[in-house]
């Protein structure tokens, strides 16, 4: 029986990440549901020897379709698509209904912690809300279930998070960390380990897994950054305030992440390079990666 990879609508990256690492070791067989099915990337998975399914994560028809006969699901919700937390605990909650009607034997969950509950309604960040209640949730129903929790994305410096020009001479970037190192990892490397999760379910099942890679102030991302481009780039140092402030959809969302962030959640990367040994420090990343950073 194939383990199942859900990815919110589109098999993104976790999706494929988790998707490329079991077609690559050939122990699962892999089923790959997606909302588009015409991808590329999704394309590209059926040609390694996906199965591809066709399905909605708030469909529950296509699900129940979908996830018939499977040993094991990887799933990811995605929060940014509506901006709803909602609607993302529906979906969470709709496959770990099915899961249970199903019987699958082990899910694994690109969760997050519920940082309201955590800090006493002090703080909430509902991209991490939604999906540390969607984890509560699989717990109450007693499933088999394993979440894993990303830091930031190192991809998300090519993004979201990329430097920006600051007058003739330098770079900077505008990430809100007050001096305080910040977890990260290359989504890539997600699929190792969800692999070694699902190989050794016995371990795993029940427990929540922050992952990392590098832990490091924006300064020291900065500094890596500028080696491996050439270019000056800097930690503007700007405020939490001066972030809310910023005239973007997310912005306020992204300012309450980074007051969580600060905090220092759980991230452990001794057990992240244990699962996933080939898994890539910021600064192994950066030197694959230094010419998609800055063009001008």
């Amino acid at each position: 029986m194939p383990p199942t990879l859900l990815s919110g609508h589109n098999l993104g990256y976790q999706g494929g990440s988790v998707a490329m690492a079991l077609l690559k070791d050939g122990s699962f067989k892999v089923r790959a549901i997606t909302r588009n099915p015409r991808k590329k990337a999704v394309q590209e998975l059926k040609h390694l020897g996906a199965e591809i399914v066709k399905a909605d994560l708030d469909n529950e028809k296509s699900l129940l379709e979908a996830l018939k006969d499977v040993y094991g699901v990887f799933l990811v919700t995605d929060y940014w698509e509506y901006m709803d937390k909602d609607r993302e605990l529906q979906q969470g909650k709709r496959v770990a209904d099915i899961c249970s009607q199903f019987d699958v034997k082990h899910i694994v969950f690109s969760g997050l912690e519920n940082v309201k509950k955590l800090t006493d309604g002090k703080l909430d960040v509902p991209h991490f809300d939604g999906k540390g209640e969607i984890e509560e949730y699989f717990r109450e129903i007693g499933a088999r279930m394993t979440s894993v929790r990303m830091p930031d994305y190192f991809e998300n410096f090519l993004h979201v998070f990329r430097p920006v020009k600051s007058g003739k001479e330098y770079y900077v970037l505008d990430i809100p960390m007050g001096g305080v190192p910040m977890d990260g990892m290359s989504v890539k490397d997600l699929g190792g380990v969800v692999l070694a999760i699902f190989k050794n379910p016995e371990k795993y099942i029940g427990k929540g897994i922050g992952l990392s890679t590098d832990k490091l102030k924006i300064e020291e991302y900065a500094a890596i950054m500028s080696r491996h481009t050439g270019k000056s780039i800097q930690d503007s140092k700007i405020s939490i305030k001066e972030y809310e402030e910023r005239n973007f959809p997310g912005a306020q969302e992204l300012a309450k992440m980074f007051q969580f962030y600060m905090k220092q959640p759980d991230r452990n990367k001794d057990l992240t390079l244990m699962l996933n040994p080939e898994a890539q420090s910021f600064e192994e990343w950066m030197s694959k990666n230094k010419n998609a950073f800055i063009n001008d």
